[in-house]
């Protein structure tokens, strides 16, 4: 299931939703190999290249994708995880090669792993030391400082906290609060069956001063986690997105749901007290849950989002009531997808607050917060 998904996302999928729905009919034990093996492959993508390299002779690129998630599959095992016998990770990357259309390179896979120990490696450089592209680092780095880009290239190769909304049923497991009202990390047992929410997510809520009674906008709700966290003040909340499909697993919830373009001027005739505008973004934030964004992203791709993020927060701030408070939010880290955006309407800005990987717990996210006269 590794290896098949481990493909798809080769292809533009995204991991964990294939591991939500591939993995559902698993014992707990094998889903949770299964994902460990996923994200931890695409975690430290940038070392396991290098190994292959080095002890195949051979550029990464010039492998075929089946022979190159195998051996990232079995380097992964053999040098991170304990649990698998080294003839186990050996002999199983080699089966899957033979029943690929490429079993020609099971050989090639068998001679490659069987040279791979648990030494400590002399990396060539940041990049593959840190297992993030260059000119990633080289953006944090001029923008946060060498010493808090470390911190956050560190915090993406660590597997993420769990935190849920709400506390754990009796015998569901154990938690323990955090500074965030009403979020809770897990700290033994399983969350199955809660609403799983990154601390960093759970915390721009709070930043909008919610009380009941309150008219709410979320214009870009799904999947709708801080929708949920939002009607628990009270609020009488509209949930927006551009996908309809996104939009119905939050049926019942308790807000009215519209499926709209919040690029394009809104079609509501009144105004909103409180608004968020948690926006589309590049996702630089997450990359510990979503190590495969680092892969994939390039530098050309960001100039893309602030495009939609300014028109979506223009039009959020037109149907912004006198005295109210908006929301602009973000788990980017880069600052075309944050400040510059800010910059780029009239608004009265009350506040700047971010949230970075290896400094501050969770996710990385950046929030402004904006008023009416």
């Amino acid at each position: 299931m590794a290896f098949e998904i481990l493909a798809l996302v080769d292809k533009g999928g995204y991991a964990s939703d294939l591991l939500y729905t591939r993995s559902a009919g698993l014992d707990s034990r094998d889903a949770g190999l299964a994902a460990e093996i996923v994200l931890g492959s695409l975690r430290v993508q940038g070392q396991l290249d290098f190994l292959i390299e080095r002890h195949s002779g051979r550029a990464v690129g010039q492998l075929d994708a089946e022979v190159r998630i195998a051996l990232r599959m079995g380097i992964y095992q053999l040098r991170y995880l304990s649990r698998v016998p080294a003839h186990a990770a050996v002999g199983e990357s080699v089966e899957l090669v033979k029943r690929s259309p490429k079993r020609w390179a099971a050989g090639l896979v068998n001679a490659v792993l069987r040279k791979i120990d648990r030494e400590a490696v002399e990396w060539p450089d940041r990049a593959r030391e840190l297992s993030h592209p260059e000119w990633m680092l080289g953006r944090w780095e001029r923008q946060y400082g060498w010493e808090t880009a470390e911190k956050i290239a560190r915090a993406n190769l660590a597997t993420p906290e769990t935190y849920v909304r709400g506390p754990l049923p009796d015998g569901r497991g154990s938690v323990e609060p955090t500074e965030v009202p009403g979020c809770y990390r897990v700290t033994g047992g399983r969350a199955e069956g809660l609403r799983i929410q990154d601390i960093g997510s759970q915390s721009v809520v709070p930043l909008l001063d919610l009380r009941p009674g309150l008219r709410f906008l979320d214009l870009c709700a799904a999947p709708g986690n801080k929708t949920a966290q939002a009607l628990e003040s009270g609020v009488r909340a509209v949930a927006c997105d551009i996908h309809l499909s996104r939009l119905v697993n939050m049926k019942g919830a308790g807000a009215d749901l519209v499926v709209l373009d919040g690029t394009r001027p809104l079609p509501f005739g009144g105004q909103f007290d409180r608004i968020l505008v948690d926006a589309p973004c590049s996702g630089t934030g997450t990359l510990g849950r979503n190590p495969e964004i680092k892969w994939r992203l390039s530098p050309g791709e960001l100039a893309a989002f602030p495009l939609r993020q300014v028109a979506l927060l223009k039009n959020a701030l037109e149907r912004l009531a006198p005295g109210g408070r908006l929301v602009y939010s973000t788990c980017s880290l880069e600052r075309e997808e944050n400040e510059d955006v800010i910059a780029q309407v009239r608004a009265r800005v009350e506040r700047l607050w971010r949230r970075l990987p290896g400094v501050d717990r969770g996710d990385g996210f950046f929030a402004a917060v904006l008023t009416s006269d």
